[in-house]
């Protein structure tokens, strides 16, 4: 049996942003519908009003690389400069 993974990634702007929906929508778009599904996204403060999109994805958890594959799709959105990984963890669901 194949179980789902929560994997949080934090995506840094390569500049200020007040409003993420442009980002997450951009993200949909470019996320492969048969392995990643956005379950929830929020901004986080991070210093003199810069602020990271941090983005919280279910998967499958047999994905060979990990989350390797969606670090680089994220990556690939022309606004992010950087991401991290945050969190892992196998759910029940």
């Amino acid at each position: 049996m194949s179980g789902k993974v929560i994997a949080v990634i934090r995506a840094y702007p390569k500049d200020i942003v007040s409003d993420f929906t442009g980002l997450v929508r951009k993200l949909k778009e470019k996320l492969p519908k048969d392995r990643y599904e956005i379950v929830k996204w929020e901004p986080i403060d991070i210093a003199f009003g810069y602020r990271a999109l941090e983005i919280y994805f279910l998967m499958p958890e047999e994905l060979e690389g990990g989350t390797e594959e969606l670090e680089n799709i994220v990556k690939s959105i022309e606004d992010i400069d950087n991401v991290d990984v945050v969190y892992v963890s196998r759910i029940q669901i």
